[in-house]
Parts: structure tokens; sequence; C-alpha cells
């Protein structure tokens, strides 16, 4: 979890009386709302509302979200074009799922509205990868600016709203968790503090920089995502009433270009890239970094197997040392059981190269994974014979 984070008016103990000014309406108490992990023994905050965040007008059935699965005949490698995939919807009804299992759903967002209900995932940490755009986040946690490769980390249950800068253009990869996102065991301290000579630290950890307190007692629509199940509530206020918050559970934003890439004298694997840790699957950051210096290094990765491990890559930026016919927005799948690595003349061509300018993320996953019939329509079939010179 990102580190301690306090936000406005807060009384000096939790679960005391955190009086308003004399004369104001209601009990004269702000109402608290306790925001908690893993029941209450793990990271939390605490949260003071204007109104009982509890006052639901209306609960309505609002549909539902399958994943059709791709019931593919053959294990092979895939390759997914997502880059020129068509402008829709918002930030969240825009997704577009292509690979799931029981741990993580990915999607590609190119949205071509912006979001005018607010919207709650129930069941899943998210992580919106912004490759393209600009804007804020507003949430009941405050103002959270993000940026182009920010991935925006939302915790469950945190009720938001993004939007875009003006002349932006939206374009997001979308990694939704059913186990608690966390940041790696083996990058803390047993103080909570993350290690000199982790890839990042605290301070490019970034929450919210502000509150934005609506004082607005007036029906507030929310969709709210429960795996499959999708439920419009009619709130009787809005819900960003917050006065003041503290704790280790908001928002916050980490940029793959502030990821300081471990490098050896050979090639180093890519545990040493790793970035988030999720029961089920971990996702990494390949940043643009210094080659292997040792005279006789092979500068692009080993030929690998995977024994027990789906590896997804998502192409960001620049080029990439060990594919030939990847682009921008590719997504590629190298399944178990049969194995992957550099295109033919990718070594040959590496061996001059001091440094290279990549920028792509990794998802490898435990649970093998299941393509959807979105993920059919952008598949390149002769991706498995690239390999052959």
């Amino acid at each position: 979890m990102p580190p301690y984070l306090k936000h406005g008016s807060i009384p000096r103990k939790r679960h005391i009386a955190h009086r308003t000014d004399p004369g104001y309406r209601g009990e004269g108490i702000f109402y608290e709302e306790v925001v908690t992990t893993a029941g209450f023994g793990r990271s939390y905050s605490i949260l003071y509302h204007l109104r009982p965040p509890t006052r639901v007008v209306k609960v309505e059935p609002a549909g539902e979200i399958l994943y059709e699965p791709w019931d593919e005949p053959v294990l092979r490698h895939h390759h997914l074009k997502t880059g020129a995939f068509p402008r829709a919807g918002d930030p969240v009804s825009g997704r577009v799922p292509l690979l799931f299992n029981d741990d993580v759903i990915l999607s590609r967002c190119r949205p071509s509205a912006v979001q005018s209900e607010l919207f709650r995932n129930a069941a899943a940490d998210e992580v919106l990868f912004v490759h393209r755009g600009e804007g804020t986040l507003h949430s009941m946690f405050g103002v959270l600016a993000f940026r182009a490769f920010d991935y925006v980390v939302v915790p469950r249950s945190t009720t938001y709203r993004l939007e875009f800068a003006s002349g932006s253009e939206p374009d997001l990869l979308v990694f939704e968790s059913s186990g608690n996102l966390e940041i790696p065991a083996r990058y803390l301290n047993p103080d909570g503090q993350l290690r000199l000579g982790a890839p990042y630290s605290e301070r490019d950890l970034h929450g919210p920089s502000e509150l934005n307190t609506v004082d607005r007692d007036e029906e507030t629509t929310l969709l709210i995502k429960d795996r499959h199940r999708l439920t419009r509530y009619t709130l009787a206020q809005h819900p960003f009433d917050v006065v003041g918050w503290d704790g280790m559970v908001y928002p916050y934003t980490f940029n793959a270009d502030d990821f300081e890439p471990i490098t050896g004298t050979v090639h180093q694997p890519p545990p040493v890239q790793q970035t988030f840790d999720a029961p089920g699957f971990v996702i990494c950051t390949f940043a643009p970094r210094m080659l292997d210096t040792h005279p006789e290094a092979i500068k692009v990765p080993y030929a690998h197997s995977n024994i027990e491990a789906d590896e997804v890559l998502y192409y960001v930026r620049g080029r990439f040392g060990s594919r030939r016919g990847v682009e921008e927005s590719s997504i590629t799948l190298h399944p178990r059981g049969i194995p992957h690595g550099p295109h033919p003349g990718t070594i040959a061509a590496s061996r001059t190269q001091t440094r290279t300018d990549e920028l792509a993320v990794m998802m490898d996953t435990v649970r093998p994974l299941q393509l959807t019939g979105q993920a059919r329509e952008c598949d390149d079939a002769a991706y498995p014979l690239s390999w052959l010179e």
C-alpha cells in the first residue's frame, strides 16, 4: 500500500465525535466511514462525511457484463493488434475485455465520450495504465491528477469519475484484480518503508493533492460493478461530501518512466522489473535502460518455456529489441507449455547496442488465461509462425 496520507479536517482520535460548527444541520457531527482491506486486518482509511454515506434512495439492476470465451482449439502464441480499436463508450462502458481468469481481467479502453456517471468496482482493485491522455480522477478522497504512462491504482469500492483534459485522446489498458493489489513484499523493509535499492520509492507514488468537498444534498446515481453484475444506486446526496480523511487506502499514481531498472553485466530476468503484486498475477514495467555490459553478453532475453505461467506483454513505446512485427498497442500472449523467445536476427542486431528505449507493461499469471471473442477480432493468426527465418 502507499504511505500514510492525510487531508482536510479530522478529529484527534479515531471514532470520537468530530463536531461540526454550531448550528450546522444534522446531529452536530461529521459522519465517519472506515474503508478497510482484509476485513480489519490490513491497511485502512477513515473518512468524515457531511451526511451519512449510507443514505440510499433506490437500488436497480443495471445489467451484467459477460466475458464470452474464445474456445481456441489449439495452444498457441497470440498477437493482438489493439491500436486501431474504434473509439467507443466512456472510460467505464468503453472497456473491451481481451484476457481473463479468476484473478484478473485485462481490457483495452479507447473512450469517445466523457464519464457522466459515478462508478465503483465493488469486486476488484483496478490499475488503469494511461497509454495516452491526461486528466483528473475525482473521488471521495479528492483530486488526483494523472498523465501519460501513469499507472492509476484505484482500490476496490472507491467511487470515482475520470475526467480527461480537453484535446486529450484517452487510451487505457485496464487491469481488474480480484485480490488486493500490493507493492511487492521484497521491496519493503521490516518497518514497511520501501527499501533503498528498490526500483521506486515513496516519492514516486502520488496520492490525491487536495480535497474537493461536494456539499450537494440532491439525488446522485452511482453504477456499481460486482464481478458480472451491474447495479445502479441512487444516493440521497453526492458521495464526495468528505471534509477530511487519513490512512493508507486511497487512489494513487506511479509513472512508468519513474521505474528505476536494475541491470547487470548479463541479462536480468523479469522479476527485477516487477512493479505490483496481486494474488495470481504480477505486473512488471520494462523501462528504458542500459543493456548488458559483458563483452559476450546476449542482449535480448532467453528463449523461455513457461512452465507455470502465462505471459502477456503490452507494447507502449519505442522499439522492442527481441520482437519483429509488433507495434505500439500490440498485446502478445505467450502461454505455458510452449517456448517463446527472441525473433531471428534480433540477437545479432543487439550486439552493438548499449541502451534500449522500449517501454512495455508485462503481466504474468499463475492460472491460464482465456481469450475473449473480442480478442479473436484483432488476433494475428500468423504470429505463431513468426520465429521462422
